[in-house]
This record gives C-alpha cells, sequence and structure tokens, in this order.
C-alpha cells in the first residue's frame, strides 16, 4: 500500500477500517436523512432515462470492504426491478493504474465477467496488478490486445470522469452508493453491507415516487 493510499485509508473512515467487522448484518427499519444517507445539496445529471432510477456502485478494487460487498450486491443486483439501472465507478484517490483496469474492462466488455477474477487475485493470490502487462496476464487476457485498449484516450478519458463523478457526489470513502443522482448512502453510515442494500431499496422507492 503507498503512502497515499495509506494516509486515504486512515482519514477517510475510521468507520470503515474499524466498524466493518463489528457491525451486524442488520437492516434498518426506516433510514434517516443524515444518519442512514444523505441528500445531495446539487442534484447530479443520471444516464438513465426518463422512469428509470439509477443506482450507482462507487468502488475500488483495492479496497478490502469493497471486496466484502461483492456477494451480498451481487445477489441484491439478481432481484433488481427492470426499471433500475446499475452501474459502477471506480474511485481512483489518485491510484488511476487501478482504476483504469476497470475502465478499460468495461470498454471489452468483459467487467461483469472478470471483476471477480480481480477482487480475488488483489485481495487472496496477493497479486501486485502494477502493469497493463501483469493485469492481462493474471486476467487471462490477450497482451497486446488488452495493452491497446487500457492506453486508448478513450478509457482514459472515461477514468477521468469516473473521477469527476466521484468528486460531485462527493464521494470520500468506499464502498458508496448514490440513487437517483440525489441520494448516497454507504454501509458505513448504514451500519452493515445489508442495512446499505436496504437503504438503496427505499431511496429507489422514494425516487419512484418524485418522478
Amino acid at each position: 500500500m503507498n503512502d497515499e493510499r495509506r494516509l486515504f485509508v486512515q482519514t477517510a473512515g475510521v468507520a470503515s477500517l474499524i466498524g466493518f467487522a463489528a457491525w451486524p448484518e442488520q437492516v434498518v427499519a426506516q433510514p434517516q436523512p443524515g444518519r442512514d444517507y444523505r441528500v445531495l445539496q446539487t442534484p447530479q445529471p443520471v444516464e438513465a432515462p426518463a422512469g428509470k432510477v439509477e443506482v450507482i456502485e462507487f468502488f475500488a478494487y483495492w479496497c478490502p470492504h469493497c471486496n466484502g460487498l461483492q456477494p451480498v450486491l451481487t445477489d441484491w443486483k439478481k432481484r433488481l426491478p427492470g426499471d433500475v439501472l446499475f452501474r459502477r465507478e471506480h474511485v481512483s484517490f489518485r491510484e488511476t493504474r487501478i482504476q483504469q483496469l476497470h475502465y478499460a474492462l468495461v470498454a471489452m466488455g468483459r467487467d461483469e465477467a472478470l471483476s471477480p477474477r480481480v477482487f480475488n487475485a488483489i485481495h487472496v493470490e496477493r497479486q501486485r496488478l502494477d502493469s497493463p502487462q501483469k493485469m492481462a496476464e493474471v486476467l487471462g487476457l490477450d497482451v497486446k490486445q488488452f495493452v491497446a485498449v487500457y492506453d486508448s484516450f478513450s478509457v482514459r478519458t472515461r477514468a477521468r470522469r469516473g473521477a469527476q463523478l466521484a468528486e460531485a457526489y462527493g464521494i470520500d470513502g468506499v464502498p458508496s452508493l448514490a440513487v437517483a443522482g440525489r441520494f448516497v448512502t454507504a454501509p458505513s453510515m448504514a451500519g452493515s453491507n445489508a442495512a446499505a442494500l436496504q437503504v438503496v431499496d427505499q431511496l429507489i422507492e422514494l425516487s419512484r415516487k418524485r418522478s
């Protein structure tokens, strides 16, 4: 872990470091603004068309709490209704190398299929994905093709946009979940992974009523 990332982990949430291990997997009965979620002062534009509710997961492959969220999130996504559009944005927090990996996989249409492999490589196998060549080798991708996509202008542009979105949403810790360009919650706010997803469900319903 480099010094910048260590500083982020230390400052971006004592709750993230200390609280996750102790949080019971329970859900909240009635989410409260300012406690279980926050309301954006400036609503953000969404990519979802009218009549759809956008949910964004702000995450980082190197984040252990994002890794811990994935099994619960995967099950939750399987039950999403048709009017909910889910997508993911990888934060940078000045760690652009791994962030760019995410957007390269998105550009290749391999994000959903290979994300579990990336998390496993980093958190279980302790692989150092410190170059696009190593990333391609670990993920079983054609090195030449992957490097070309990874270094492309479109992927670099998309990664910068992801960083700008995280800043616009005021994301200072991950994982975080944004709903309808208006609300942000996180396990560190709601109290557990399961509680955070229940808050998202209720914010989705609230967003439907607003539309």
